[in-house]
C-alpha cells in the first residue's frame, strides 16, 4: 500500500486521537459529570451530564469546520485555505502558550449549563479549531475531481465529511472523558484527581502548535 493509500488512515485516527486526548483532558468538563454523580448519589445523573458535554463539543466542531467546508468549494484556493488553517492554529497555540487565562465569560456560565458551557470552552481552548487542518486533510484526500463534479455535489460532499469528523471525534471524546468520570466516580474518588492531575494548559497549547506545524507541513510536501 502506498503513502497515498495511508493518509486516509492516518488522518482518521487523528480525529479519533485527537477526541480521546480531548476527551481525558479534564478542561473539557468530565469533572462535572463526576460532580453531577456526586450531587445526585447516582451513576444516572453523571451519565446524564454527558449528553449536554458531548452536544455543546459537537456544536463548537461544527462551528469551525462548516465555514471551511463551504471555502472548499473553492477548489482551486484549497492549499492557500489549509495553509491559512495551519497557520492560525499555530497562532492560536502560540497564544494559548503565552496567555493561559480563561476568558471571564466562561466564568458567568452556570455549571447547571453543561451544554452551554461545553460548547463555549471547547471554543476558548481551540479544541474544536484542532481538527479543522485534520478535516482539510480528509477533504484533499478524498478529493472530487472537481473539473467534472458540479460545485453542489462537492459542496455536499465537504458538509458530510465536516459532520462526519465531528461525530467520530465526539464519539471518541466523550467515551474517554466518560470513562474517566466513571473511573474517578465509581473507583478513585476526588482525592485522585486532586493529588495526582496536573496542569495540562502548557500541553494543550503544545499540542495544537504540533497539529498546526504537522499539517502546514504536510500542505507544503503535498
Amino acid at each position: 500500500m502506498s503513502g497515498a493509500d495511508w493518509t486516509p488512515a492516518w488522518l482518521w485516527l487523528a480525529v479519533i486521537a485527537s477526541g480521546l486526548y480531548h476527551g481525558i483532558s479534564p478542561g473539557m468538563g468530565w469533572p462535572l459529570a463526576v460532580s453531577a454523580g456526586l450531587m445526585e448519589r447516582s451513576p444516572r445523573a453523571l451519565f446524564a451530564a454527558l449528553g449536554p458535554l458531548s452536544v455543546g463539543h459537537l456544536l463548537a466542531t461544527l462551528l469551525m469546520l462548516l465555514p471551511f467546508a463551504l471555502l472548499l468549494v473553492l477548489a482551486k484556493w484549497q492549499h492557500q485555505i489549509s495553509t491559512f488553517a495551519s497557520l492560525l492554529l499555530i497562532a492560536f497555540g502560540m497564544f494559548r502558550l503565552l496567555n493561559r487565562r480563561h476568558p471571564r465569560a466562561l466564568a458567568r456560565i452556570p455549571p447547571a449549563q453543561l451544554g452551554l458551557w461545553s460548547f463555549a470552552i471547547a471554543l476558548a481552548h481551540g479544541a474544536a479549531l484542532m481538527l479543522v487542518p485534520i478535516y482539510l486533510g480528509l477533504c484533499q484526500a478524498f478529493a472530487l475531481d472537481t473539473g467534472h463534479e458540479a460545485a453542489g455535489a462537492l459542496m455536499g460532499a465537504n458538509l458530510g465529511m465536516a459532520v462526519l469528523v465531528a461525530i467520530i471525534h465526539v464519539v471518541a471524546m466523550i467515551a474517554a472523558g466518560g470513562s474517566m468520570a466513571w473511573a474517578v466516580y465509581r473507583y478513585l474518588g476526588l482525592k485522585f484527581v486532586s493529588r495526582s492531575w496536573f496542569n495540562l494548559e502548557a500541553g494543550w497549547a503544545a499540542s495544537l502548535i504540533l497539529v498546526g506545524v504537522a499539517a502546514l507541513a504536510f500542505n507544503l510536501a503535498d
